[in-house]
């Protein structure tokens, strides 16, 4: 018997977490402080032991939601203090060469990280091992599962050898093409939908100055609009920037040699070369190729109280409001919540989890297909500069009351199904004050041309 974080004594709960990645590994990291045996199965090798595989995001945004998460497991601080890069709005580039900043809180000046994501997957896994609870198997693959009895088959990568494992609960923590996932589609009941989008998106690299130290300032969130496509950048730790061109499949097909690559960037994005330099832009681009983004919707997420899907296996975003990391966390932080409100009774955890999450990663997800269209278009139009505008104003003058979209899914813990409605009542607002000033200006017009 195991005095649990809740206080009561009771027998640990045997977990299996599949997947090792950011998600996978922070749950692996509350549930072991709440005393239960957690043993992580990952397909790849240990990241801390491996390099960086080009295509994989390099570096991702931090916000509240994950701060959250991480400052249940003692993190927080060390990520934003040591690690992250802070980053106050965006900075736009726009065709001409000229620049302009959008604050993310004019109000409060709060800001994003931009965090490595090896370098917070290696620290989560390296925190386990203070837990003699945690069980870590690597190059180990899932290919076979029988969720109803919570039992599950891997394969051993290197020898290829299979292991039959059993567990209490099982916990799909494997990414956007979960192998949980495609098992628990097996069950009635279960609904399920993906759409990729027809842009991709290609990584380059925006190396160090001459002195060592960034080529761009470093606080923001470099964004090149350009309507249909654009070009962003996030600042790394050494110093370089991680650069990402997002843009249709079918123009990514037509830049298909060097002269193509320096008109097009020549053309869209002249004073980023400079930054990345003519070879190695060419080099980059011409070396690497345009990846897709997926979006994932599901339910339920639970197989009875025998298994449980969370992170991307649950609810993959496309990543343009930088949520996909944060609302994987938040997953993990009402997980943990709910194993202390329901005093580890599976069954009620995992159904109030998944008939209560659905409603939020749902609205992010939609949330997160829009803000494209306002990243790479909106951003340059003088209406949504004025809208912004007034946002801030009124954010200054009634912050308890207006709060606007990007604020309330980005620093705060509002549910983004919330954040949506928010918004909705926002513009409600909005429209009738249109509305009564094109009233009152038609007024107008129409009594001075009666006198």
């Amino acid at each position: 018997m195991t005095t649990l974080q809740n206080g009561h004594q009771k027998k640990p709960l045997d977990i299996i977490i599949v997947g090792g990645g950011l998600v996978g590994s922070l749950e692996a990291l509350l549930l072991a402080k709440r005393g239960h045996r957690v043993r992580l199965y990952e397909y790849r090798e240990d990241i801390r032991r491996t390099p960086h595989v080009r295509g994989r995001s390099i570096n991702l945004s931090l916000s509240v939601r994950g701060r959250k998460a991480l400052q249940s497991v003692g993190l927080e601080q060390h990520m934003i203090r040591d690690h992250g890069i802070p980053m106050v709005g965006r900075y736009i580039h726009k065709f001409d060469g000229s620049t302009y900043v959008i604050p993310y809180d004019a109000r409060t000046n709060q800001c994003i990280y931009s965090v490595g994501r090896n370098y917070l997957n290696s620290l989560l896994l390296k925190e386990s091992e203070k837990y003699g609870n945690v069980e870590k198997y690597f190059n180990h693959k899932l290919i076979n599962a029988d969720l109803q009895k919570g039992s599950l088959t891997f394969l051993k990568t290197q020898n290829k050898e299979t292991v039959d494992v059993n567990a209490d609960l099982i916990i799909g923590a494997d990414g956007a093409y979960s192998a949980v996932r495609k098992a628990m589609m097996k069950q009635p009941l279960f609904d399920y939908s993906q759409k990729y989008i027809e842009h991709g998106y290609m990584e380059l690299c925006i190396p160090p100055g001459e002195d060592g130290e960034f080529q761009m300032p470093s606080t923001y969130l470099h964004i090149w609009p350009r309507g249909n496509f654009m070009l962003i950048a996030l600042p790394n730790q050494d110093r370089t920037w991680t650069v990402t061109l997002f843009m249709p499949f079918a123009m990514f097909n037509e830049i298909n040699t060097d002269e193509k690559v320096l008109a097009f960037f020549g053309k869209y994005f002249a004073d980023a070369i400079p930054l990345i330099g003519k070879k190695k832009l060419v080099e980059d681009f011409l070396g690497g190729s345009a990846l897709p983004l997926v979006s994932v919707k599901c339910r339920p997420y639970n197989v009875k109280d025998k298994a449980l899907l969370i992170g991307d296996a649950a609810h993959a975003v496309v990543p343009f409001y930088g949520q996909g990391m944060n609302s994987g966390f938040e997953d993990c932080t009402i997980l943990d919540e709910l194993f202390q409100k329901h005093n580890d009774d599976i069954a009620k955890i995992l159904a109030e989890f998944s008939d209560t999450r659905w409603k939020d990663v749902f609205a992010i997800s939609d949330l997160a297909m829009y803000n494209y269209i306002e990243m790479r278009d909106l951003v340059t139009r003088p209406s949504y500069l004025l809208r912004k505008s007034i946002d801030d104003f009124l954010f200054w003058l009634i912050p308890d009351l207006w709060v606007p979209l990007y604020n309330s899914v980005s620093f705060t813990n509002m549910p983004y199904s919330e954040c949506v409605r928010n918004r909705q009542w926002q513009n409600k607002i909005f429209q009738i004050i249109i509305i009564f000033v094109g009233l009152w200006t038609f007024g107008g017009i129409l009594y001075l041309s009666v006198r």
